[in-house]
């Protein structure tokens, strides 16, 4: 059973200055909340209550002033920095010892998903112990992403990156699950053109091996990139018509944290204390009334 996770919130966030030349990429707002709070929530919707933060010497202080060690959200978060973008492998090493040797989830920091009930359609995912999934969603644009070929049975034929010609319209999203032997995978990986360590090599060791299968995000379930000015407006947009609608938020840690028993009504309320005078405090209050008068 997967039990814990890696955050890489790394990179410079060139496609988004000069924003990111005072600010940090995962922390930018994606309507009412930062952008790291999305990721985050996800891994706590899933049960995933362990988890590692890498990001830039640059960045994660204030990754770590804004999430701090994750015990007033009932989770536990470390911290490491990621010196120079070396590639998505990199995680691993750098994560070797938080790792120990288990089963991990790899989401990337600037990875936007709204979805339902994850923990019920999720469980091969979670209870993975040999192989690995990696995870995919319907694109027009396949060509900007790592595209994924699979058969009818979910098992991975090819996954190519950036392919000219794609082979399906599937794209990796950066959401991934693999077994005990990644960190083992990831250091008999070597550099790219680029210079750095590619996630699709580390994919296709598991592929070779007849141990990848996808993982294909369903109707109803929505990933956003966040990468440029306007998918960073557009996911923003996208997230205030649906809470505007609905009044509840989207990925709120604190109520997550709340919904999935990780905290009790008074820590919750402790929470909303440092809001105070905002909306986002007065939601949360809000959120514990509801709750005891359902």
């Amino acid at each position: 059973m997967i039990n814990k996770a890696i955050i890489l919130a790394g990179g410079t966030g060139s496609r988004l200055r000069p924003l990111t030349d005072v600010v940090c990429k995962q922390l930018l707002p994606v309507y009412d909340k930062p952008m790291l709070h999305y990721p985050l929530g996800t891994l706590m919707l899933l049960g995933i209550r362990d988890i590692l933060i890498i990001s830039t010497p640059k960045d994660l202080p204030s990754i770590q002033e804004n999430l701090g060690d994750g015990s007033e959200l009932g989770v536990s978060i470390q911290y490491k920095v990621q010196d120079t973008p070396q590639g998505l492998p990199e995680a691993f090493i750098l994560g070797e010892e938080f790792i120990n040797g288990q089963p991990i989830c790899l989401i990337l920091g600037d990875n936007i998903l709204y979805w339902g009930q994850l923990n019920l359609v999720w469980n091969e995912c979670l209870s993975l112990s040999k192989g690995a999934y990696v995870v995919g969603a319907h694109t027009r644009e396949p060509e900007q992403f790592g595209v994924i070929e699979r058969d009818k049975n979910n098992n991975v034929i090819s996954i190519e990156e950036k392919p000219s010609i794609p082979k399906s319209n599937i794209a990796a999203i950066g959401l991934y699950f693999y077994d005990d032997q990644v960190v083992q995978h990831a250091k008999s990986l070597s550099p790219s053109t680029r210079g750095e360590l590619e996630i699709t090599d580390l994919n296709n060791i598991y592929l070779k091996n007849k141990e990848l299968r996808a993982k294909i995000l369903s109707r109803g379930t929505t990933w956003l990139d966040a990468g440029t000015i306007t998918s960073l407006m557009d996911a923003s947009t996208f997230f205030k018509i649906i809470e505007d609608r609905q009044g509840l938020k989207i990925c709120c840690i604190e109520e997550v944290a709340y919904n999935m028993g990780y905290i009790s009504k008074k820590q919750l309320l402790k929470l909303a204390l440092n809001f105070e005078g905002s909306s986002y405090g007065r939601y949360l209050e809000q959120r514990v009334t509801d709750t005891l008068n359902r």
